[in-house]
Order: structure tokens, then C-alpha cells, then sequence
């Protein structure tokens, strides 16, 4: 019999909705049937807020273990979520390509930012988020929140004048009405990876010419795969995790330009640092990508430099 393979992934339901998307995915485009192992992680069992919990790891240690034990063949995470540090045996085989990776408020009657009262009460887990809302509108009560998406837009119900979330998890979950406002990177800097997914394996899955490996190199969107790669180059180089207000946000354009842009506040939105830095990515050939992936890890690493040199680690209270 044909192996089936185990894709794993969170119970969440948007975690099962992107996983299924990934994982019908790699069955068309060759890699064998399918089915999906769901995974309990800290992040989904503990409460408290991410930075009391030990940062983003929280929500894939388990899966990472779940590949290196052998109970499934592939993890789907969302981007973000990732350690910067590589994990021993384990390698991102494909990046598909990016939903849109703005965030989005959702508010009671439709309201924008601007339009939100005096003092409004706005809910996110997010330092970052909550830094850029304060910069915006200091007079807003920034409300710290956990839970899934319909946990987080009951909460407009209840007890919060609006939320922000990630327009990439609406919009899988095909709750976009929700938004009343899609907030302009100027105000809103998405964080590294957002929006993005990381199909993880055993680096021995990842190689030669395997079906799945064909597979997972026919999934990979080369332009975000490398506009990731300098987002989150930028924040292994500030030693910044989910607790630091970093925002970033890379993408290809013509000629092979790659621009980053990047924000660091201080954690009350009172002050700011954005730099923006470009670098042309060298031709490779298709079968060593290894150069424009190296190029664009740099970019990343020279713009945090740069960010650290104009004082961003006192600013932001980082190690630099």
C-alpha cells in the first residue's frame, strides 16, 4: 500500500484550515493521499500571554517533535510563529505564496481608527500591535486578549470597542466581513512572516527526488520564501521574539530588488525608529537557490544593524 502522508498540525480551526490547504496542496501536486494528525501544543493548552508563556515556540514544540519522532511526515505553521533559530533535523521545505499580510480591525459599527471614541477599548495579544496603536491614538485602552479568531470578534460583543487581528487568518477563514478596516503598513507594520505559512520536514524528506520532495519544491513561492527570509533574519539579528514591538515587512519587485521596510517602538508608541533598506538578489540557478537566500538573510541583518546603530535596543528594551 502507498504511504499516506501525515500531515500535522494545531486543532485550532484555522490552523486546520490552512493545514488542509497545504496538505491538498502537496496531494495534488503529487505527494500521495493525505490525512492530518492533530497536535496539542503549550500554546493551546496554557493561558496567560505569550511572553509569560516563553514566546511563539509555544505553539510548535510539540509539532517539531511530532515530525522528529516520526508521528507525522510534514508540519504546517503559521510563519510567524517560528523560532528564528533553526531546529536540528528540521528545515522549511516550502513557503507558499503569502496572503496579504496587513492587519485588520475589526470594530463595532463598522468603524475605522479614526473613527473609534475617545479612550476606546481595543483588544490584542500583540506588543507590536499594541505599540503602533498607542502611536496612532495615545488616548486608546489597549486591552491584552488571547483566544481563537471567534473568541477574539466575540469579545466586540462583550466588552471591547474593536480588536485587531491578522487579515491572512480572516480571510482563510473566510470571515473578511468582520473588517472594518485593513490598516495601512504606515500604521500598522505587519510582523516578520506574517501571513505566511512554513511547510517543515525531516531535512532528508526535503532532498533529492522523492515524490514529496518534488512536491514541496513545486509548492515553495521562491519571492516570499525570500522576503521571509529578511524579515526574520532582521529579528534573530535584534534578538526580538513576540514580546518586542518589531514590525517588518519584505517583498520582491522588479529586477530583483528585494526592499525591506522595519519599525522598532517603545512599548507605549511614544517613540519610533523606521529604516528601510534594498539589495539586488543574484541570479542562481533554479537548482541552487542558496545565493538569493543568503543575500536575502543579509538584507535582513543589515538593516537590524542599522536599527540598533540609531539606538533601537534601548528603545525597545532589546538585547543587542
Amino acid at each position: 500500500m502507498p504511504h499516506t502522508l501525515r500531515v500535522g498540525t494545531r486543532a485550532s480551526t484555522l490552523a486546520l484550515t490552512q493545514t488542509g490547504h497545504v496538505a491538498d496542496a502537496l496531494t495534488a501536486l503529487g505527494a500521495g493521499e493525505h490525512e492530518l494528525v492533530r497536535v496539542r501544543t503549550d500554546g493551546d493548552r496554557l493561558t496567560g500571554s505569550l511572553a509569560s508563556l516563553g514566546g511563539t515556540g509555544v505553539f510548535v514544540t510539540a509539532l517539531r517533535d511530532a515530525l522528529l519522532d516520526g508521528r507525522c511526515d510534514v508540519a504546517v505553521h503559521s510563519f510567524k510563529d517560528l523560532p528564528t533559530a533553526p531546529a536540528d533535523g528540521l528545515v522549511v521545505a516550502a513557503v507558499p505564496v503569502r496572503e496579504d499580510p496587513c492587519d485588520a480591525l475589526c470594530a463595532r459599527d463598522g468603524r475605522t481608527l479614526a473613527e473609534l471614541p475617545e479612550g476606546a477599548s481595543v483588544g490584542t495579544g500583540s506588543p507590536r500591535r499594541a505599540a503602533q496603536l498607542l502611536a496612532a491614538r495615545p488616548d486608546l485602552t489597549v486591552v491584552d486578549i488571547r483566544g481563537n479568531v471567534d473568541t477574539r470578534l466575540r469579545r466586540i460583543e462583550d466588552d471591547l470597542d474593536a480588536v485587531v487581528l491578522a487579515r491572512a487568518g480572516l480571510a482563510r477563514l473566510g470571515r473578511l466581513d468582520a473588517v472594518t478596516e485593513a490598516l495601512p503598513f504606515a500604521v500598522m507594520t505587519p510582523a516578520p512572516a506574517q501571513g505566511a505559512l512554513a511547510v517543515e520536514v525531516r531535512a532528508e524528506e526535503a532532498a533529492g527526488a522523492a515524490p514529496l520532495a518534488r512536491a514541496l519544491a513545486a509548492l515553495d513561492h521562491r519571492p516570499t520564501h525570500l522576503a521571509v527570509l529578511a524579515e526574520r533574519a532582521l529579528l534573530s539579528r535584534l534578538e526580538a521574539g513576540c514580546a518586542a514591538p518589531v514590525g517588518a515587512y519584505a517583498r520582491v519587485g522588479g529586477d530583483d530588488v528585494l526592499t525591506l521596510d522595519a519599525v522598532v517602538l517603545r512599548p507605549d508608541g511614544t517613540a519610533s525608529l523606521r529604516r528601510t533598506a534594498s539589495a539586488t538578489l543574484p541570479a542562481a540557478p533554479a537548482d541552487e537557490p542558496a545565493a538569493t537566500a543568503l543575500a536575502a538573510a543579509a538584507l535582513g541583518t543589515r538593516l537590524a544593524e542599522e536599527l540598533l546603530d540609531a539606538g533601537a535596543a534601548a528603545l525597545a528594551g532589546l538585547a543587542a
